[in-house]
Protein backbone atom coordinates (compact mmCIF):
# COMPACT_ATOMS: atom_id res chain seq x y z
CA UNK A 1 0.00 0.00 0.00
CA UNK A 2 1.32 3.42 -0.88
CA UNK A 3 2.38 5.02 2.38
CA UNK A 4 1.53 8.49 1.10
CA UNK A 5 -2.11 7.44 1.39
CA UNK A 6 -1.68 6.68 5.08
CA UNK A 7 0.37 9.48 6.55
CA UNK A 8 -0.72 12.68 4.92
CA UNK A 9 -3.21 13.40 7.69
CA UNK A 10 -0.24 13.91 9.98
CA UNK A 11 0.69 17.25 8.46
CA UNK A 12 -2.46 18.14 6.60
CA UNK A 13 -4.85 17.44 9.50
CA UNK A 14 -7.28 16.00 6.96
CA UNK A 15 -7.51 12.66 5.15
CA UNK A 16 -6.85 14.33 1.81
CA UNK A 17 -4.93 12.28 -0.71
CA UNK A 18 -4.09 14.46 -3.66
CA UNK A 19 -2.02 11.73 -5.31
CA UNK A 20 -4.53 8.90 -5.06
CA UNK A 21 -5.68 9.10 -8.65
CA UNK A 22 -2.12 8.65 -9.87
CA UNK A 23 -1.36 5.84 -7.45
CA UNK A 24 0.95 8.11 -5.45
CA UNK A 25 3.53 8.57 -8.23
CA UNK A 26 3.58 11.43 -10.70
CA UNK A 27 3.33 10.42 -14.35
CA UNK A 28 6.20 11.87 -16.40
CA UNK A 29 7.35 13.98 -13.43
CA UNK A 30 10.04 15.75 -15.43
CA UNK A 31 7.37 17.42 -17.59
CA UNK A 32 4.65 18.12 -15.04
CA UNK A 33 3.84 21.55 -13.69
CA UNK A 34 1.07 22.45 -11.26
CA UNK A 35 -2.08 23.25 -13.22
CA UNK A 36 -3.03 26.92 -13.14
CA UNK A 37 -6.38 27.02 -11.35
CA UNK A 38 -8.60 30.12 -11.09
CA UNK A 39 -9.77 28.98 -7.64
CA UNK A 40 -6.35 27.94 -6.33
CA UNK A 41 -6.62 30.51 -3.53
CA UNK A 42 -9.70 28.63 -2.29
CA UNK A 43 -8.15 25.16 -2.46
CA UNK A 44 -6.66 23.21 0.43
CA UNK A 45 -3.54 25.12 1.49
CA UNK A 46 -1.25 23.80 4.19
CA UNK A 47 1.47 26.24 5.20
CA UNK A 48 2.81 29.70 4.56
CA UNK A 49 5.38 32.33 5.44
CA UNK A 50 5.52 36.13 5.39
CA UNK A 51 8.14 38.77 4.55
CA UNK A 52 6.67 42.17 5.15
CA UNK A 53 3.74 42.58 2.77
CA UNK A 54 4.77 39.50 0.77
CA UNK A 55 3.07 36.22 1.66
CA UNK A 56 3.82 32.76 0.22
CA UNK A 57 1.50 29.78 0.79
CA UNK A 58 1.63 26.17 -0.43
CA UNK A 59 -0.83 23.31 -0.71
CA UNK A 60 -2.41 20.52 -2.69
CA UNK A 61 -1.56 19.72 -6.34
CA UNK A 62 1.69 21.68 -6.16
CA UNK A 63 -0.06 25.01 -5.64
CA UNK A 64 2.12 27.93 -4.54
CA UNK A 65 0.42 31.30 -4.19
CA UNK A 66 2.19 34.62 -3.72
CA UNK A 67 0.75 37.92 -2.52
CA UNK A 68 2.62 41.21 -2.67
CA UNK A 69 -0.11 43.22 -0.92
CA UNK A 70 -0.63 41.53 2.46
CA UNK A 71 -3.12 39.01 1.09
CA UNK A 72 -5.45 41.35 -0.77
CA UNK A 73 -4.65 39.61 -4.09
CA UNK A 74 -2.88 36.37 -4.96
CA UNK A 75 -0.89 35.10 -7.95
CA UNK A 76 -0.28 31.42 -8.62
CA UNK A 77 3.36 30.57 -9.31
CA UNK A 78 4.51 28.16 -12.02
CA UNK A 79 5.72 25.16 -10.00
CA UNK A 80 7.37 22.06 -11.54
CA UNK A 81 5.36 19.47 -9.58
CA UNK A 82 1.80 18.35 -8.92
CA UNK A 83 2.70 16.73 -5.63
CA UNK A 84 0.92 18.13 -2.60
CA UNK A 85 3.20 20.60 -0.82
CA UNK A 86 2.97 20.52 2.96
CA UNK A 87 5.43 23.13 4.28
CA UNK A 88 7.52 26.13 3.20
CA UNK A 89 10.32 28.17 4.73
CA UNK A 90 12.70 30.87 3.51
CA UNK A 91 16.35 31.46 4.35
CA UNK A 92 15.91 35.15 3.50
CA UNK A 93 13.68 37.29 1.33
CA UNK A 94 14.96 35.65 -1.86
CA UNK A 95 15.81 32.02 -1.11
CA UNK A 96 13.33 29.45 0.11
CA UNK A 97 12.02 25.91 -0.40
CA UNK A 98 8.78 23.97 -0.10
CA UNK A 99 8.48 20.25 0.64
CA UNK A 100 5.76 17.66 0.24
CA UNK A 101 4.56 14.35 -1.16
CA UNK A 102 6.91 12.03 -3.01
CA UNK A 103 9.81 13.52 -0.99
CA UNK A 104 9.47 16.53 -3.29
CA UNK A 105 11.51 19.69 -2.70
CA UNK A 106 11.06 22.80 -4.86
CA UNK A 107 13.10 25.97 -4.32
CA UNK A 108 13.18 29.60 -5.36
CA UNK A 109 16.14 31.96 -5.48
CA UNK A 110 14.34 35.09 -6.64
CA UNK A 111 11.73 35.79 -3.98
CA UNK A 112 9.13 33.21 -5.12
CA UNK A 113 8.88 34.46 -8.71
CA UNK A 114 10.27 31.22 -10.20
CA UNK A 115 10.62 27.72 -8.73
CA UNK A 116 12.91 24.77 -9.48
CA UNK A 117 12.41 21.18 -8.43
CA UNK A 118 15.66 20.12 -6.79
CA UNK A 119 14.66 16.71 -5.40
CA UNK A 120 11.92 14.10 -5.70
CA UNK A 121 11.85 10.40 -4.78
CA UNK A 122 8.33 8.95 -5.17
CA UNK A 123 9.73 5.44 -4.83
CA UNK A 124 10.62 6.18 -1.21
CA UNK A 125 6.93 6.75 -0.34
CA UNK A 126 7.93 9.16 2.42
CA UNK A 127 6.20 12.56 2.38
CA UNK A 128 8.20 15.43 3.80
CA UNK A 129 6.13 17.35 6.34
CA UNK A 130 8.30 20.19 7.67
CA UNK A 131 11.22 22.40 6.65
CA UNK A 132 13.36 24.90 8.54
CA UNK A 133 16.23 27.10 7.37
CA UNK A 134 18.82 27.90 10.04
CA UNK A 135 20.70 30.47 7.95
CA UNK A 136 21.31 31.37 4.30
CA UNK A 137 22.92 28.01 3.51
CA UNK A 138 21.80 25.38 6.00
CA UNK A 139 18.29 23.93 6.06
CA UNK A 140 16.61 20.84 7.49
CA UNK A 141 13.56 18.90 6.35
CA UNK A 142 11.77 15.97 7.98
CA UNK A 143 8.73 13.79 7.46
CA UNK A 144 7.14 10.38 7.59
CA UNK A 145 8.93 7.16 8.50
CA UNK A 146 11.97 8.91 9.91
CA UNK A 147 12.73 10.95 6.79
CA UNK A 148 15.33 13.62 7.58
CA UNK A 149 17.26 15.68 5.03
CA UNK A 150 19.77 18.52 5.08
CA UNK A 151 21.09 21.16 2.70
CA UNK A 152 24.30 23.14 3.14
CA UNK A 153 24.08 25.21 -0.05
CA UNK A 154 20.85 27.14 0.37
CA UNK A 155 18.58 24.36 -0.92
CA UNK A 156 20.29 23.55 -4.22
CA UNK A 157 21.17 20.02 -3.09
CA UNK A 158 19.86 17.84 -0.26
CA UNK A 159 21.14 14.68 1.37
CA UNK A 160 19.52 12.15 3.68
CA UNK A 161 20.58 11.85 7.29
CA UNK A 162 19.92 9.22 9.93
CA UNK A 163 19.20 10.97 13.22
CA UNK A 164 18.49 7.72 15.05
CA UNK A 165 14.72 8.04 15.47
CA UNK A 166 13.73 4.91 13.53
CA UNK A 167 10.59 5.19 11.46
CA UNK A 168 8.75 7.78 13.54
CA UNK A 169 6.72 10.37 11.70
CA UNK A 170 8.61 13.62 12.29
CA UNK A 171 5.95 16.31 12.08
CA UNK A 172 7.40 19.74 12.81
CA UNK A 173 10.73 21.54 13.16
CA UNK A 174 11.07 24.84 15.02
CA UNK A 175 13.79 27.08 16.43
CA UNK A 176 13.95 29.01 19.70
CA UNK A 177 15.27 32.58 19.99
CA UNK A 178 18.24 31.05 21.84
CA UNK A 179 19.03 28.86 18.82
CA UNK A 180 17.88 25.51 20.18
CA UNK A 181 15.94 23.36 17.73
CA UNK A 182 12.81 21.35 18.53
CA UNK A 183 11.19 18.45 16.71
CA UNK A 184 7.61 17.29 17.34
CA UNK A 185 6.78 13.71 16.39
CA UNK A 186 4.13 11.02 16.62
CA UNK A 187 3.39 8.80 19.62
CA UNK A 188 4.27 11.51 22.13
CA UNK A 189 7.90 11.93 21.10
CA UNK A 190 9.60 15.32 21.45
CA UNK A 191 13.23 16.14 20.65
CA UNK A 192 15.67 19.01 21.18
CA UNK A 193 18.99 19.85 19.54
CA UNK A 194 21.58 22.19 21.01
CA UNK A 195 23.94 22.06 17.99
CA UNK A 196 21.90 23.06 14.93
CA UNK A 197 20.50 19.58 14.38
CA UNK A 198 23.71 17.55 14.49
CA UNK A 199 22.45 15.60 17.51
CA UNK A 200 18.98 15.19 18.96
CA UNK A 201 17.99 14.51 22.56
CA UNK A 202 14.66 12.87 23.42
CA UNK A 203 12.72 15.00 25.91
CA UNK A 204 10.45 13.73 28.68
CA UNK A 205 6.99 13.74 27.17
CA UNK A 206 3.73 14.69 28.89
CA UNK A 207 1.52 12.78 26.46
CA UNK A 208 1.60 9.56 24.42
CA UNK A 209 -0.48 10.89 21.51
CA UNK A 210 1.00 12.57 18.47
CA UNK A 211 2.39 16.11 18.59
CA UNK A 212 1.98 18.26 15.49
CA UNK A 213 3.92 21.31 16.56
CA UNK A 214 6.20 23.00 19.07
CA UNK A 215 6.39 26.76 19.50
CA UNK A 216 9.49 28.05 21.33
CA UNK A 217 9.08 31.45 22.96
CA UNK A 218 11.57 33.54 24.93
CA UNK A 219 13.30 32.57 28.19
CA UNK A 220 13.26 28.78 27.58
CA UNK A 221 9.47 28.70 27.30
CA UNK A 222 8.15 26.11 24.82
CA UNK A 223 4.62 25.07 23.86
CA UNK A 224 3.82 21.61 22.48
CA UNK A 225 0.44 20.73 20.95
CA UNK A 226 -1.27 17.94 19.06
CA UNK A 227 -4.18 15.53 19.07
CA UNK A 228 -7.50 16.10 20.86
CA UNK A 229 -6.77 19.65 21.94
CA UNK A 230 -3.72 18.73 23.98
CA UNK A 231 -1.52 21.74 24.77
CA UNK A 232 1.46 21.80 27.13
CA UNK A 233 3.83 24.50 28.37
CA UNK A 234 7.44 24.16 29.53
CA UNK A 235 9.44 26.81 31.39
CA UNK A 236 12.73 24.89 31.15
CA UNK A 237 13.25 24.21 27.43
CA UNK A 238 11.24 21.00 27.47
CA UNK A 239 12.69 19.27 30.54
CA UNK A 240 9.30 19.35 32.30
CA UNK A 241 5.76 20.21 31.25
CA UNK A 242 2.44 21.58 32.50
CA UNK A 243 -0.81 20.79 30.74
CA UNK A 244 -3.14 23.64 29.77
CA UNK A 245 -6.89 23.07 29.82
CA UNK A 246 -7.90 24.23 26.35
CA UNK A 247 -11.53 23.17 26.57
CA UNK A 248 -11.39 21.67 23.06
CA UNK A 249 -10.90 18.19 21.60
CA UNK A 250 -9.98 19.28 18.07
CA UNK A 251 -6.50 18.65 16.73
CA UNK A 252 -4.13 21.58 17.27
CA UNK A 253 -1.57 21.87 14.49
CA UNK A 254 -0.10 25.37 14.24
CA UNK A 255 1.38 27.95 16.58
CA UNK A 256 2.72 31.43 16.03
CA UNK A 257 3.64 34.57 17.96
CA UNK A 258 2.41 37.89 16.59
CA UNK A 259 4.37 41.12 16.53
CA UNK A 260 2.63 42.38 19.69
CA UNK A 261 3.58 39.21 21.61
CA UNK A 262 0.20 37.50 21.33
CA UNK A 263 0.60 33.73 21.05
CA UNK A 264 -1.88 31.89 18.84
CA UNK A 265 -2.44 28.13 18.53
CA UNK A 266 -4.96 26.92 15.93
CA UNK A 267 -6.29 23.76 14.34
CA UNK A 268 -9.33 21.85 13.21
CA UNK A 269 -12.88 23.08 13.58
CA UNK A 270 -11.92 26.73 13.21
CA UNK A 271 -10.24 26.61 16.62
CA UNK A 272 -8.09 29.58 17.64
CA UNK A 273 -6.51 29.84 21.09
CA UNK A 274 -4.91 33.18 21.97
CA UNK A 275 -2.63 34.10 24.86
CA UNK A 276 -1.38 37.53 25.94
CA UNK A 277 0.64 36.29 28.93
CA UNK A 278 3.38 34.27 27.29
CA UNK A 279 1.39 31.07 26.92
CA UNK A 280 0.36 30.76 30.57
CA UNK A 281 -3.34 30.96 29.72
CA UNK A 282 -5.41 31.00 26.55
CA UNK A 283 -8.77 32.32 25.42
CA UNK A 284 -10.74 30.25 22.91
CA UNK A 285 -12.44 31.57 19.78
CA UNK A 286 -14.09 29.51 17.06
CA UNK A 287 -14.59 30.62 13.48
CA UNK A 288 -18.21 30.32 12.44
CA UNK A 289 -17.45 28.26 9.34
CA UNK A 290 -15.55 25.68 11.43
CA UNK A 291 -13.01 25.16 8.64
CA UNK A 292 -9.65 23.81 9.72
CA UNK A 293 -6.70 26.19 10.03
CA UNK A 294 -3.23 25.01 9.03
CA UNK A 295 -1.37 28.31 9.49
CA UNK A 296 -1.89 31.91 10.61
CA UNK A 297 0.26 34.56 8.92
CA UNK A 298 0.82 38.17 9.91
CA UNK A 299 1.56 40.56 7.09
CA UNK A 300 3.81 43.59 7.48
CA UNK A 301 0.82 45.89 7.95
CA UNK A 302 -0.45 43.77 10.85
CA UNK A 303 -3.17 42.05 8.88
CA UNK A 304 -3.82 38.40 9.81
CA UNK A 305 -4.36 35.74 7.14
CA UNK A 306 -5.62 32.24 7.82
CA UNK A 307 -4.49 29.32 5.70
CA UNK A 308 -6.34 26.01 5.56
CA UNK A 309 -9.40 24.19 4.30
CA UNK A 310 -10.86 27.35 2.80
CA UNK A 311 -7.63 28.43 1.13
CA UNK A 312 -6.35 31.88 2.14
CA UNK A 313 -8.59 34.56 3.62
CA UNK A 314 -8.47 37.31 6.24
CA UNK A 315 -8.65 36.15 9.84
CA UNK A 316 -11.21 38.03 11.88
CA UNK A 317 -11.67 36.53 15.31
CA UNK A 318 -15.17 36.41 16.78
CA UNK A 319 -15.91 37.17 20.40
CA UNK A 320 -14.21 34.60 22.65
CA UNK A 321 -16.72 31.93 23.62
CA UNK A 322 -15.06 30.56 26.74
CA UNK A 323 -13.26 31.91 29.77
CA UNK A 324 -9.48 31.88 30.05
CA UNK A 325 -7.96 28.43 30.40
CA UNK A 326 -4.96 28.24 32.70
CA UNK A 327 -2.16 25.75 33.13
CA UNK A 328 -2.38 23.09 35.80
CA UNK A 329 -0.24 23.29 38.91
CA UNK A 330 1.55 19.96 38.54
CA UNK A 331 4.01 18.98 35.81
CA UNK A 332 2.88 15.89 33.90
CA UNK A 333 5.45 13.45 32.52
CA UNK A 334 4.40 10.08 31.18
CA UNK A 335 7.56 8.76 29.52
CA UNK A 336 10.36 7.61 31.80
CA UNK A 337 13.75 8.82 30.65
CA UNK A 338 16.98 6.84 31.09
Amino acid sequence: MNRNLCVQGIRLFFCVVAVAAAGGVEASPDRQYAITAPLAAQSLLLDGTAFGRQLIVVGERGHILVSADSGATWDQAAVPTRATLTAVDFADGQRGCAVGHDETIVCTYDGARTWTRVHTAPEEERPLLTILFLNETRGLAAGAYGAFMQTDDGGQTWHHRDIGEGDLHLNHLSRAPSGQLYLAAEAGFLFRSNDDGEHWQELPSPYTGSFFGMLPLADRIVLAFGLRGHLFRSDDAGDSWQQLDTGVVELLGHGTMLDDGTVMVSGLGGTVLASTDGGRSFVLSRLSDRRGITAVLQAGDGRLIRVGEGGVEPLRLPRPEEKTREAGNTPTVTRNMP
